[in-house]
C-alpha cells in the first residue's frame, strides 16, 4: 500500500525557516519521482518543487526558487522540502506527491501539512 506522510508544517514568523519532510512506504523510492505542490483555499493548486528518480534533477517554481531546496533520502524513504527566507505568500497546505516523472499531476498524495507564514 502506497503512503506518503508529510510533516514539519507549523507556524514560522516571515524570513524564518521550515524543513518539510515526505516519509514514503509500500513502494520503491528509487524508482519514483516526488513533487511538492501546495493549495490555498479557493485558490488552484501549484506545483512548488519536484526531484526526479534516476539522476536527482530537481525543479522549482519562479515563485521559490533560490529559497527552497528539494532533496531525497532514498535510505530512509523520505524527501525534503527545506524552505528559507519564508513569505507571508507562502502560507499553504503543502502536499508531497509519488510517480515515476514529474508532472502537475501526480498519482499517489499524502494528506498535507500546514504552512504559516506570519507577517
Amino acid at each position: 500500500q502506497v503512503q506518503l506522510v508529510e510533516s514539519g508544517g507549523g507556524l514560522v514568523q516571515a524570513g524564518g525557516s521550515l524543513r518539510l519532510s515526505c516519509a514514503t512506504s509500500g513502494f520503491t523510492l528509487d524508482y519514483y519521482a516526488i513533487g511538492w505542490f501546495r493549495q490555498v483555499p479557493g485558490k488552484a493548486r501549484e506545483g512548488v518543487s519536484c526531484i526526479s528518480s534516476r539522476h536527482g534533477s530537481t525543479y522549482y517554481s519562479d515563485s521559490v526558487k533560490g529559497r527552497f531546496t528539494i532533496s531525497r533520502d532514498n535510505a530512509n524513504d523520505t524527501v525534503y522540502l527545506q524552505m528559507n527566507s519564508l513569505k507571508p505568500e507562502d502560507t499553504a497546505v503543502y502536499y508531497c506527491a509519488s510517480d515515476l516523472d514529474c508532472k502537475a499531476t501526480m498519482r499517489y498524495w499524502g494528506q498535507g501539512t500546514q504552512v504559516t507564514v506570519s507577517s
